[in-house]
């Protein structure tokens, strides 16, 4: 699970999400919704975001989906 997380530190940051471990099996399953790849599938979610965080506007909405997913 989440063997990304290391990289996302500033992406969280900016989403206003903090990580925790009673919280990251739910904010996994987040990101995973979010990029729209099967839950537990990590090498595909991975290379999603990736993506996303290379292109400033998919970035942008990738950080806000984070952010509406944890208001």
């Amino acid at each position: 699970m989440s063997c990304y997380f290391r990289h996302l530190t500033e992406v969280f940051r900016e989403a206003g999400v903090k990580v925790t471990p009673a919280n990251k099996r739910e904010v996994d399953q987040a990101v995973h919704r979010i990029v729209e790849v099967a839950y537990k599938d990590c090498p595909p979610t991975w290379k999603a975001v990736k993506a996303r965080l290379q292109d400033p506007k998919a970035r942008k909405t990738f950080i806000n989906a984070l952010r509406r997913e944890f208001r």
